[in-house]
């Protein structure tokens, strides 16, 4: 008969034992663990600190007695395993309560000693204040700290799967919740522009996201504790949570002379079988084969223990089991938002020499969880390593609000039985509108990949303006859908108006296509490559990426205002009752159902709607698309209507909009897309009176929700320079140019009666009397209110001025780009 011992319990000890017991009825085994549980779901204890879980039962799979009573295993627990004796085959085993010590003999070891979190020798570490989350004890002793001391502000300090986890749940309990993390993005198996959506999602639910922020030290007093960052910021909460990372608990493996790698893993074979014949290893304190680079890692998580476990067990009854590696496949909920990880990211790739369009291939699509038409559709971005042949799948991301573990683990399954992303595209998936669309994404993923193989279509990279700078932007949007979010100096040709507009690109330059999503892009980008454009790449993920991506600037306190229950919104600290917000009788509300509509359907609907409402009649909309929110705030501050709440409820989004503005200012007209009212003008002169005319016409123009076209041509060009351009390397013919030519809107002088300047200077100070904005002002106003600036290239050339002494913000263009939105206009001016 057999003895079998274990060290460790949880999921890798209390998995082997069972196993073993159903396939050895007589084989003596025993369990021995420090704790005083045997089995429970540690993945689940951050969600009873929070309150998700409410049962503390809940968390126990396993019990000792139970595994006395089901399996006939011996399990004692709160006893730990001090020496591993090789020569004698035998472990000394330490009482927990009374320090006792006493051995036991084996015949065959298995070791699933697990890790522990790592606590690094930071100033004031040892606080009572700071704890780590790994243990059932661990969660009591948080649970009751939380409810003792009446925490209300609390760090958690690193943001893995633990950190995230208790960062969630803490807020969700109502507290004031800071996260810091010490690199660049949360959630370390993803790149970071999918850390990014995950970044703006956690600062729109109100917790403050320190990242590239390392700790200095700790600052204790009687009822705080303050965490000091490097930078010197200081943060002090009632609580600090601690979930930096993992060590491996081998030390007694060391000890014991079992070979161990540089990060304490203990090495184990394919049988999972350490140096010594008699001993096994597994779960998170043994190094494991990375499946896809096939290089040896560690990565601890509870799927790859258990299924580690079983084949232990296998082999020890004398079956020949091979443990084939570990893909990290993983996932874990942020707030709205699943994110999922599976094989190796980018980051991984290039760390491990492989190159970009040498090795690998990357895409990104955006798709909906399931048919669009059928309400709660919510979308899904999904990021695809390959190699360049598209046999092999190197690795796979995905966030998105549901049905992301359908999606990665129906990738990783095709990757595990080594498919191809010929094999993504060909799956037979099940589809009905509630679960998913006829070209399931995953499908999608396949599509796309395969026409970047075939030179279909180029991806260019989401951080554009670092790798092309000089490429011109292509928006194939709606004008409508520009009301909510413009990409800086991008050219607006609606996808419709492409075919017949092709001759204002230049087909010499590189063009970057985008839309809301990336599919009316992609079918831009056909067109123009069928068309004999030679440098055509398409955007990923359209301005929705970008908006996620660039959310640090474009809008760093993206925080989503909830919408209360007693029926009133709540919005910039303001409260409005919807029913009775509008002052006259007449005027009505109007509801719009805009769920399972994908982008930009929300936001045409709103604005073909807004086209039938009255003055003041009120407009409330819900929609699932996740971004609506944040297009409704953009979109009603351009058209001059009044934003009541904006809002998030249940798995909801909700608006409310009054048709015009509370304030007395001019209402923007909506105009349908198909009526001519752009306002474009030529801006020839140089003279500051009928420059200072040009942008009072402009500003008057773009306030009634017009177009408008401001192309700057030779002396026009003055207006635009720098006060102090940098210096910038000319020849002599530019230099003379660059002295005589005015520098900016300020050195500018009057058409007629300049009188040396002094003219110029009487018409600014009675300017100035009479409350007229200056020049500077109507500028700056103008490109705030969506003029597009255009600066003539050609002329630019002939007058020898550089890119560099032009004031920021406007466009550089040839005559064919200002003559198409001459075309759409029923004003056209020359100054």
């Amino acid at each position: 008969m057999k003895k079998i011992v274990i060290i460790g319990g949880v999921a890798g000890g209390a998995g082997a034992a069972a196993r073993l017991r159903r396939l050895d009825k007589d084989a003596e085994i025993i369990v021995l663990e420090r704790g005083p549980y045997i089995s429970y779901a540690n993945c689940g204890l951050p969600y009873y600190v929070g309150g998700v879980i409410e049962s503390q039962d809940a968390l126990f799979l396993e019990t000792p007695e139970a595994m006395k009573s089901k399996f006939n295993v011996d399990v004692r627990v709160e006893n730990e395993v001090v020496k591993i004796d090789r020569d004698s085959k035998t472990v000394i085993i330490k009482k927990v309560d009374s320090g006792i010590e006493y051995a036991e003999n084996y015949d065959k070891l298995i070791i699933s000693t697990g890790s522990s979190p790592l606590r690094p020798s930071i100033p004031g570490i040892d606080s009572d204040r700071i704890k780590t989350l790994w243990t059932v004890p661990d969660t009591l002793t948080i649970k009751k700290f939380l409810t003792e001391k009446n925490v209300k502000d609390v760090v958690v300090i690193g943001g893995g799967f633990i950190g995230l986890e208790m960062m969630e749940n803490l807020k969700h309990a109502g507290l004031n919740v800071h996260l810091v993390e010490g690199t660049n993005q949360v959630m370390a198996p993803v790149d970071f522009e999918m850390a990014q959506l995950l970044h703006e999602n956690i600062a729109q639910n109100g917790v403050k996201l320190h990242l590239n922020s390392t700790v200095s030290k700790f600052e204790e007093t009687s009822d705080k504790i303050s965490v000091v960052l490097e930078s010197g910021e200081k943060i002090t909460s009632d609580l600090v949570i601690l979930s930096i990372g993992v060590r491996p608990n081998s030390q007694i493996a060391k000890d014991a002379g079992i070979n161990t790698n540089e990060r304490g893993g203990i090495i184990v074979d394919e049988h999972l079988l350490t140096n010594d014949p008699d001993i096994y290893a597994v779960g998170d304190v043994i190094e494991v084969n990375d499946f896809i680079l096939n290089k040896k890692t560690m990565i601890p998580l509870a799927g790859p223990a258990n299924k580690q476990a079983r084949i232990v067990a296998n082999n020890i009854c004398g079956r020949n089991e091979v443990y084939a590696g570990t893909m990290g496949t993983s996932i874990a909920q942020v707030f709205d938002l699943s994110v999922a990880s599976t094989g190796s990211n980018e980051k991984a790739l290039l760390k491990n020499g492989l190159v970009e369009g040498k090795d690998f291939k990357k895409i990104y699509v955006t798709q909906n969880s399931h048919a669009g038409y059928y309400p709660g559709a919510n979308p899904l971005t999904i990021k695809l390593l390959f190699s360049t042949d598209g046999m092999k799948i190197y690795g796979a991301q995905i966030v998105g609000m549901e049905s992301v573990d359908k999606r990665i683990d129906t990738i990783a399954t095709t990757m595990k039985l080594n498919g191809s992303i010929f094999d993504l595209k060909a799956l037979e998936l099940s589809y009905a509108p509630p679960f998913s669309s006829a070209k399931d994404p995953v499908n999608m993923a396949g599509f796309t990949a395969e026409n970047t193989l075939t030179n279909l279509v180029e991806f260019s990279a989401w951080d554009i303006e670092k790798t092309n700078p000089d490429a011109v932007l292509l928006d194939v949007r709606e004008p409508a859908e520009l009301m909510a979010f413009e990409i800086e100096n991008s050219v607006n040709i609606p996808l419709g108006q492409l075919i017949n507009r092709l001759s204002e690109l230049d087909k010499e330059k590189e063009i970057i296509t985008f839309c809301a999503i990336g599919v009316r892009s992609y079918n831009a980008a056909r067109i123009l490559i069928q068309n004999g454009f030679k440098k055509v790449k398409l955007y990923p993920g359209g301005t929705r990426f970008y908006q996620s991506t660039h959310y640090d600037k474009l809008n760093p306190s993206p925080k989503l205002e909830p919408l209360s229950d007693n029926g009133n919104i709540n919005f910039q600290e303001k409260t409005f009752n919807v029913k009775n917000h509008s002052n006259n009788e007449d005027n009505r509300t109007i509801k719009l159902n805009c769920m399972g509509m994908q982008c930009p359907g929300p936001l045409m609907q709103v604005f073909e709607k807004m086209n039938t409402v009255n003055e003041g009649d009120i407009l409330e909309i819900q929609a699932s698309d996740p971004g609506f929110v944040k297009d409704i705030k953009a979109w009603s501050n351009r058209t001059g209507n009044t934003l009541i709440s904006a809002g998030k409820d249940g798995n909801k989004y909700v608006a409310v909009l009054k048709k015009g503005s509370d304030e007395l200012k001019p209402m923007p007209k909506l105009a349908p897309t198909n009526t001519p009212d752009g306002k474009t003008m030529i801006v020839f002169s140089g003279d500051f009176d009928k420059v200072l005319a040009s942008f009072i016409i402009a500003n008057g123009a773009a306030a009634m929700g017009r177009p408008v076209t401001m192309f700057f041509t030779f002396w026009g060009l003055s207006a635009l320079r720098k006060q102090n351009p940098p210096s910038i390397k000319k020849n002599f013919m530019e230099k003379m140019f660059g002295f005589m030519l005015p520098k900016g809107s300020t050195k500018l002088g009057l058409s007629k009666m300049n009188m040396g300047g002094l003219g110029t200077a009487m018409m600014k100070k009675i300017m100035r009397d009479k409350n007229v904005n200056s020049l500077e002002d109507l500028i700056k106003c103008a490109m705030q209110n969506g003029v597009k600036i255009m600066a003539c290239t050609m002329s630019m050339d002939v007058m020898g001025i550089t890119k560099e002494e032009l004031i920021d913000g406007i466009e550089y263009v040839g005559v064919g780009t200002y003559l198409g939105d001459a075309e759409e206009s029923n004003v056209n001016l020359f100054i």
